[in-house]
Order: C-alpha cells, then sequence, then structure tokens
C-alpha cells in the first residue's frame, strides 16, 4: 500500500526560510536510508505557499487564488511518498520523521506530520 505522509508548513517554512543545515543533512541520511530499504517512493519539499495558488470551484465556476495563505497549520512543506503494509507502519514511519525532528531541533520544535492512504 501507498501512503502519503504529510510535513505540516512552519512560519519558516512559509517565509521561505531554508531548513537549518544539520535537519537537512539528517533528512537526506533518513530518506536515503528508506530509499535502500524499499519503503521510499518519493519525497520532497515544497515552496512556501505565497510561491503557490489554489484552483478553486464554486456556484458552476473556476477561480485562482494567489498564495499566501493565512492558516499555516493548514499547509504542508514537504511530502514523502511510502510503500508500506499497513497504516501502522506508515505511522511508525511518520513517528520516525518527527523523532528526527525533535533529535535535530531539540524539544521545542512543534510540528505535524500527517499520514493518508493512497489509492492507485
Amino acid at each position: 500500500m501507498k501512503f502519503l505522509c504529510m510535513m505540516k508548513a512552519t512560519s519558516e517554512s512559509e517565509a521561505g526560510l531554508p531548513p537549518e543545515p544539520a535537519m537537512m543533512e539528517a533528512m537526506g541520511k533518513l530518506m536515503e536510508q528508506s530509499f535502500k530499504e524499499g519503503k521510499m517512493v518519493m519525497g520532497a519539499g515544497l515552496g512556501p505557499s505565497s510561491m503557490g495558488a489554489r484552483v478553486q470551484t464554486a456556484g458552476g465556476k473556476i477561480s485562482v487564488v494567489d498564495g499566501p495563505f493565512a492558516e499555516i497549520k493548514e499547509l504542508v512543506a514537504g511530502f514523502a511518498i511510502m510503500e508500506l503494509p499497513s497504516l501502522e507502519a506508515a505511522v511508525q514511519e511518520g513517528k520516525r520523521m518527527m523523532q528526527l525532528h525533535l533529535d535535530v531541533l531539540g524539544p521545542g520544535y512543534e510540528g505535524t506530520c500527517e499520514v493518508r492512504q493512497m489509492f492507485d
């Protein structure tokens, strides 16, 4: 089964600031290990919402809303597509990613990794 692990945005990622070098290095190692283990299908960081747009429909019309978007806690800053046997295994990978953030950024880090099954 495929799962999408979405890392929620922070005020820093929405400001377009790159992750700390130590975080980039640690996440790169984790992703490399996950690829070797056959778990990771794809992963990437996303630009801030100020560089994006939303295409919406309402009342039979299509509209485009340019970023930035107000609710940071609802935005995605990065993702990983994982091939895993169960939701429980996907949650364990999400916990692994969040633990990496705590290990590198310290106990003051606050973040969310949302895990959702994908359907082919």
